[in-house]
């Protein structure tokens, strides 16, 4: 009983040794929780690729086919069998993210187990977010803050630097390439304000850009050049209409304001007649447009998977 008595004297003693211990407390504790709290949510720090696109090109069907894998061995490649079976799905409301991996030399496939092969795994997020018209800020603010976990605000997991963005698109669907094409310039635009408005001397870090021209099984569908110079075409339609109707309106209130907001509104090459993907190098923004299919007989998704490690 004595000791504890002079021991709580100690304690309760005002004494360098005394103060000296309670900042070191006060200090180590927050730390000690950050610490704690980070290392149980793996995911803020995991690169992440965002998946993006209009409603109903497949963008969760390939999300479901790289989590899960392959419904059937029926998958595998083969002469006599499809490239690629996945789970139905239906029509994202909320971004989802899931974590995958490939091995460190970027050869794995999305099939493949690299916990039971023994390989060294490099891990990533893939994040699908909802291609409706009224959801699609979802997608544009990830774009915006290019990946950064403290300006994401979306109900998604949080994630890590953006290293690549695919756009997902029905290529059997001719008519809908207009509405498809519209959304992927919002989102290119928004790559390249991100390029063009760093307030820092130090360059962002390059974003490239996968179309993923989907449902390659189906009989209407057009071939990834046709999908490719088909949009080419619409985005600098659609270019070309933003740009009288700015100057149309008369926007800034003069000749050299409505010709700034033109001019931030102008994808690729600025006064260019027309629009191509080479024109977003300029912006160090690499775009390319591979052919694929997730259900059905085609090439199915590997070159898509390829592509994606080839990013991380």
């Amino acid at each position: 009983m004595d000791k504890l008595k002079s021991a709580l004297e100690v304690i309760f003693t005002p004494s360098p040794a005394v103060f000296a211990i309670g900042i070191a407390i006060i200090i180590l504790i927050p730390i000690l929780l950050h610490y704690a709290i980070g290392s149980a949510t793996p995911y803020a720090s995991l690169p992440s690729v965002l998946l993006i696109g209009p409603s109903g090109a497949g963008k969760t069907a390939l999300l479901t086919l790289f989590e899960r894998g392959p419904l059937s061995p029926a998958d595998k490649p083969a002469a006599s069998t499809p490239a690629s079976t996945a789970a139905s799905t239906h029509t994202s409301q909320t971004p989802s993210a899931v974590e995958l991996a490939v091995s460190e030399d970027r050869t794995s496939s999305f099939r493949d187990d690299l916990d039971a092969s023994g390989s060294t795994a490099k891990k990533f997020l893939l994040v699908d977010t909802p291609g409706h018209g009224k959801l699609r800020q979802h997608a544009l603010a990830r774009l915006t803050s290019a990946g950064s976990s403290k300006s994401d605000t979306s109900p998604a997991p949080s994630t890590g630097k953006l290293r690549a963005v695919v756009f997902v698109v029905d290529a059997a669907d001719a008519d809908g390439l207009t509405a498809a094409a519209e959304f992927l310039y919002e989102a290119l635009l928004a790559l390249q304000r991100r390029m063009g408005g760093g307030k820092s001397s130090r360059a962002p870090t390059a974003i490239p850009v996968l179309v993923a021209a989907n449902k390659l099984d189906l009989f209407t569908a057009l071939p990834a050049a046709l999908v490719r110079s088909g949009l080419e075409a619409e985005l600098g339609r659609i270019r070309l209409t933003r740009s009288k109707g700015l100057l149309d309106s008369g926007v800034g209130g003069d000749e050299d304001g409505a010709g700034v907001e033109e001019a931030d509104g102008w994808l690729g090459e600025y006064g260019s007649e027309k629009f191509s993907f080479g024109q977003m190098r300029e912006f160090d923004i690499e775009v390319d447009v591979i052919g694929g299919n997730v259900v059905g007989d085609g090439p199915g998704v590997d070159k898509w998977w390829k592509w994606i490690a080839n990013k991380i």
